[in-house]
């Protein structure tokens, strides 16, 4: 198999540790080696080729780990375990909401996985077990697993709900024309991040549910806190989305004012020229008979008669308490 297939393989020796292996070793791998993890990229040929031909899965867990397009769920077969996740797309470049899916398949003495892009937690998870301080059983590999790739959506979801309290000030100081596309870009990114985190959370209650052998009453525990930890997660996106549709309400609400406003002020202006511009216009008319047409003095009387009908509709209106 190329290295674009085969991203690394270890062989886990019980204690928290791993040794990088070849694919040669992979090949000649037997149960009683140890606990090995192949971790392949699925955008490569030779990955899908090996599935079909080398791996023995059913054909139900071979087209979920196969399928271009993934849900986060399980699925148990035998004593095997197919998980598939989604993690937050933390590559440079990217966005967070773009999550980077993974699927699992997890036995007793074998763990593959396979990803489209890459992910932290496996990365973790590594470099982990280069430090001997990594999972020593399969059960514990999918624990650290779920667990880290929770624990990495915490700080996008913080930054979330901070770009909510920032644009919460910002309507506040009435700052709206500007916050439309804000507005629009956090409401897709809670909707994007939601769409996988919501079946991820079934998922992860499953998992936890599920009678497997190599999965302990420990295990379990540790999984029922990753369920509950993403449940949260799920919530704090339900508030950041109902918090946004405030703010979205507010921001209306204020453009709404401020045009009303606006609008009340040239009606206001309309009426105080209105009979001013119908005077003018007809003593405009160009006919005999205009009034003062031989009094040198009446174009300041009609001054002063526009003025003083502009003074009386000021007192009026206030009165109505237009003004």
């Amino acid at each position: 198999m190329s290295n674009d297939a085969l991203i690394s393989a270890m062989l886990l020796d019980g204690k928290g540790g791993g040794t990088p292996i070849d694919w040669e070793a992979v090949c000649r791998w037997q149960p009683e080696d140890g606990l090995l993890w192949v971790h392949l990229n699925y955008n490569a040929e030779e990955t899908h080729q090996w599935l079909d031909q080398q791996t023995g899965f059913d054909p139900v867990s071979l087209e979920a780990m196969t399928a271009e397009e993934t849900r986060p769920r399980c699925v148990v077969h035998g004593s095997g375990m197919l998980v598939i996740l989604r993690g937050v797309n933390l590559n440079p470049g990217a966005e967070p909401e773009d999550m980077v899916s993974v699927r699992a398949w997890i036995e007793p003495g074998r763990i593959i996985t396979i990803r489209h892009r890459r992910l932290m937690a496996l990365e973790d998870i590594r470099q982990a077990l280069l430090e001997n301080a990594g999972p020593a059983r399969a059960g514990e590999f999918l624990v650290e697993l779920c667990d880290h790739i929770s624990r990495r959506m915490a700080s996008v979801l913080t930054e979330v709900d901070d770009a909510v309290d920032s644009l919460e000030d910002q309507v506040l100081d009435s700052k709206s024309h500007q916050l439309r596309v804000a507005l629009g870009n956090l409401r897709r990114q809670t909707i994007r991040l939601r769409r996988y985190l919501a079946p991820q959370r079934e998922a992860m209650v499953r998992v936890q549910g599920e009678r497997v052998p190599w999965l302990s009453d420990l295990d379990r525990g540790r999984l029922r806190e990753v369920a509950d930890r993403t449940t949260r997660y799920v919530e704090e996106l339900d508030s950041a989305r109902d918090r946004a549709a405030v703010i979205q309400d507010d921001l209306e609400s204020r453009l709404g004012e401020q045009m009303n406003r606006t609008m009340y002020l040239l009606s206001i202006v309309a009426a105080i020229f209105m009979p001013l511009g119908l005077l003018t216009g007809l003593l405009g008319i160009n006919v005999g008979g205009i009034p003062g047409a031989d009094n040198p003095r009446a174009f300041l009387e009609f001054c002063g008669v526009l003025v003083l009908i502009v003074v009386l509709q000021l007192v009026l209106f206030r009165r109505m308490r237009w003004l």
